[in-house]
C-alpha cells in the first residue's frame, strides 16, 4: 500500500497538461542507461522538464533502470483511488456467459500465474512539457483473463467485455446525476489475447493501492486507460459499452485532409502509438558524448534513429529483449568529436508495422485537437 493520491484528469487540466508479451528473464541486465563508464559526467538539457519533484514519474535524465521502481511509476484515477479490503473480495463474472462465476483472491492466486513484461503509458502522456514521464516499465503477474473467460463459457451472441472497476462517482447524463463505476472494454478478440491478465502483483510485490490492489487488468500494448484498477467485474455483452470513458472521454479528434477539405474523425484512445524520447546526454572520458533514450509501441520497435542540429538522421543501438515484446526498448548512441555550442537532438521510432514516429508539424499531430495519443517528436536541447 501507498498514501500517494495519484493525479486526476482534472489536476492535469489544471497543471496545463489538457491537451508483454512472454515471462520476464531475470538473467536480463536492467541497467541499460548506466551502461557507460562510471565517470561519465551528465550533460544537462538546457530545455529542463518542469516537472513535480512530488509526483511518481519517469524523470528522463535520471532513467537508469528497465523495470521502473513503484514509487517511481506514475498512477491516474479519475474518481481518486479506491481503497479495497480483501475480506469477502470476489471477482465476479456475468452477463453473456453460461455460467456466473466468483473468484476470492485466493482462489485467482492458486491458479496458473503468468508474469509479464509490459509498458504502461498514459494517453495523456506527452501533451505537455511538464507531463513527459506519465509511463513506466513492470513485471506483473496474474491470471490469464482468456481462461477466466473460457471457464465462465462466453455465449455466441458475445461481442465485447466490459471491466468495471471499484472506483465510482457521480456523471451528469442528460442534465441528470448517476453514480457510475468506471469502466472500460474490449472486443471478445482483444480479450481473449494470450498476455491479457487479472493481475495481483507489480514487481514481484502485490498491487499498491494507487496501482489497482487488489487486482488489476493488464493489456499490453495498450495505453493506460485500458488498464482497469480496483477491478471487480467481468462483464460480457452482447452490445457496446458507451459510458463516458468509451463514447464521451478518451476520444481522439483528428482532421484528415482530403483536397481542400479536412475532415474530422473521432476515434476511441486504444492501442499505443509508436514513440522514443531522449533520456539522458553523458560526457565519455576520451571526450565523446554518449547519448541513450527509450522507444515503445504495440508493436516491436526495429529502428530508431537520431538526428543532431541539421545534420541526417542516424540510426542507433537498440538494447531489445525479445522475451518482452511489449516492453519498452532503451537505444544509445555514440557521438564521436562532438563540437563545442548549443545543440538540439531528436529522435524518432519505427516498429514493426511500418509506423514512423511523427513530427510535431505532421497533420497526424498538427490536426489531432485533443490532448490524447501525443506521440510527437520531442526535441531537447544541449550545450558542449
Amino acid at each position: 500500500m501507498n498514501n500517494y493520491t495519484a493525479p486526476t484528469r482534472r489536476d492535469l487540466i489544471r497543471a496545463g497538461f489538457a491537451g508483454a508479451g512472454v515471462i520476464a528473464l531475470d538473467r536480463f541486465s536492467p541497467a541499460l542507461f548506466a551502461a557507460g563508464e562510471p565517470d561519465d559526467a551528465t550533460i544537462p538539457f538546457i530545455d529542463p522538464q518542469p516537472i513535480d519533484p512530488k509526483r511518481p514519474m519517469v524523470k528522463w535524465q535520471d532513467l537508469r533502470d528497465w523495470i521502473t521502481p513503484q514509487p517511481e511509476f506514475f498512477a491516474v484515477s479519475h474518481y481518486g483511488p479506491a481503497h479495497v479490503s480483501t475480506d469477502g473480495w470476489k471477482l465476479r463474472a456475468e452477463g453473456c456467459v453460461r455460467h456466473e462465476l466468483e473468484w476470492s483472491l485466493d482462489q485467482l492466486r492458486s491458479r496458473p500465474k503468468k508474469e509479464i513484461t509490459a509498458t504502461l503509458e498514459c494517453s495523456g502522456n506527452g501533451a505537455g512539457a511538464g507531463f513527459m514521464g506519465a509511463i513506466g516499465n513492470a513485471r506483473w503477474a496474474g491470471a490469464s483473463l482468456a481462461d477466466l473467460l473460457k471457464e465462465a463459457g462466453v455465449k455466441p451472441e458475445a461481442i465485447e467485455v466490459a471491466f468495471w472497476g471499484a472506483d465510482s462517482g457521480k456523471e451528469k447524463i442528460r442534465n441528470k446525476e448517476y453514480e457510475q463505476n468506471f469502466a472500460r472494454s474490449l472486443s471478445l478478440d482483444d480479450a481473449n489475447k494470450s498476455d491479457v491478465l487479472v493481475a495481483w502483483e507489480m514487481n514481484g510485490k502485490p498491487l499498491p493501492a494507487g496501482h489497482g490492489f487488489p487486482l488489476r487488468l493488464i493489456v499490453p500494448g495498450w495505453y493506460g486507460i485500458a488498464w482497469v484498477k480496483w477491478l471487480s467485474r467481468i462483464e460480457v455483452r452482447d452490445r457496446r459499452l458507451m459510458n463516458r470513458f468509451m463514447a464521451r472521454d478518451y476520444v481522439t479528434i483528428r482532421g484528415h485532409r482530403n483536397g481542400q477539405t479536412i475532415e474530422w474523425t473521432e476515434t476511441s484512445v486504444g492501442p499505443l502509438n509508436v514513440k522514443s524520447l531522449l533520456g539522458r546526454v553523458s560526457r565519455r572520458a576520451d571526450g565523446s558524448v554518449r547519448i541513450t533514450g527509450a522507444a515503445w509501441s504495440n508493436q516491436p520497435i526495429i529502428r530508431v534513429e537520431l538526428k543532431i542540429d541539421d545534420e541526417k538522421w542516424v540510426e542507433v543501438e537498440l538494447q531489445q529483449q525479445s522475451e518482452a515484446p511489449h516492453a519498452w526498448t532503451f537505444w544509445s548512441y555514440e557521438w564521436k568529436n562532438p563540437p563545442a555550442g548549443e545543440h538540439v537532438l531528436v529522435c524518432r521510432a519505427t516498429d514493426a508495422a511500418g509506423r514512423v514516429q511523427p513530427a510535431a508539424d505532421d497533420d497526424v499531430i498538427k490536426l489531432k485537437q485533443t490532448y490524447w495519443e501525443a506521440n510527437q517528436q520531442y526535441p531537447r536541447k544541449i550545450r558542449l
